[in-house]
């Protein structure tokens, strides 16, 4: 028996959608979803382009439901109403002081989570909500406050500021690296080298004392930097400290340096934010997290003002 199923716009885009009818506002929608005005406007947007129909009438004082809007209305209200009665779900916190903050993996549990209690705290407490992914988010559609990634400038369509940079400097587990000794830059090619996705601080290492290093079959790599530290820590060669990532695992003994030379890794640690005027909880935090990463204030604060 074969089986066939309208296709349905994206659930976010449905409960944009269900809070705004609710309250009669897209700022009391983006207020209750911990969204921006702009994204709501966005998702609602996206939905009548899908449906073919307007499904608000907006007006001075808010927005109002179309005839067909309406019908909606009444199948999502009910479609939602089903969904909260027949599900045990972690209920996501909402608020003026929530924060949604997008990073990579290795970001979040080599730097923000040891950082985060202190980052939460103050006289204005804040909840930061953190958005855990590889791939780089969509910060308006996804309703992101701030982001903290990896790379080399920065991207269109966001306002950013240089957090951090990295001095790099080989490391390898206490018996491999007894094992290497001291003595010149080329011994280490002996060994099988470790790197991410991204082999360019190994090349600006060596490249630093005059030699080219291209990726070997017997180098090994891995996707996410804590898995960096988890190989370089058992054993399997040597890879690149990168402060500050890499300062509790040197504090901890697991891995010890294998050679002092250091060099500037060409990619750097950066703020953003979406374009357009940042909620106070947003400017908040980006206050915090530039205090943490040894910011003046005043960059911080030409970072919240400027329009991109």
């Amino acid at each position: 028996m074969e089986h066939s199923s309208r296709p349905i716009p994206p659930l976010e885009t449905l409960h944009a959608f269900d809070v705004a009818a609710r309250t009669g506002s897209f700022s009391s929608a983006a207020e209750t979803l911990n969204l921006t005005h702009g994204a709501v406007s966005r998702q609602i947007a996206k939905l009548e382009a899908w449906l073919g129909f307007k499904v608000f009438e907006r007006g001075a004082r808010g927005v109002s439901l179309t005839i067909e809007g309406n019908r909606l209305f009444l199948r999502t209200s009910e479609a939602f109403a089903l969904i909260a009665d027949n599900t045990d779900r972690w209920t996501e916190p909402r608020g003026a002081a929530v924060v949604r903050l997008a990073t990579l993996p290795s970001i979040c549990g080599l730097w923000l989570i040891p950082r985060l209690a202190a980052l939460e705290a103050g006289v204005s407490p804040l909840r930061i909500l953190l958005e855990v992914d590889k791939r780089q988010s969509d910060l308006v559609d996804e309703g992101i406050d701030l982001a903290v990634r990896c790379g080399r400038g920065r991207i269109p369509g966001r306002v950013s500021v240089q957090l951090f940079e990295e001095q790099c400097f080989p490391i390898a587990s206490p018996a491999l690296a007894a094992r290497i000794g001291e003595g010149g830059a080329g011994r280490l090619l002996h060994l099988p080298l470790i790197h991410d996705s991204d082999a360019s601080g190994w090349r600006a290492w060596f490249g630093a004392q005059g030699m080219d290093y291209r990726p070997r079959p017997q180098d090994r790599r891995f996707e996410d930097y804590n898995l960096v530290l988890d190989a370089a820590e058992h054993g399997l060669g040597i890879a690149l400290a990168r402060p500050p990532l890499s300062e509790a695992r040197l504090r901890s003994g697991g891995i010890v340096a294998v050679d002092t030379r250091r060099v500037l890794n060409p990619v750097s640690y950066w703020l953003d934010r979406p374009e357009g005027r940042p909620r106070p909880a947003a400017c908040e935090l980006a206050r915090r997290l530039g205090k943490e990463a040894g910011l003046e204030a005043g960059i911080i604060e030409t970072f919240l003002k400027a329009e991109r």
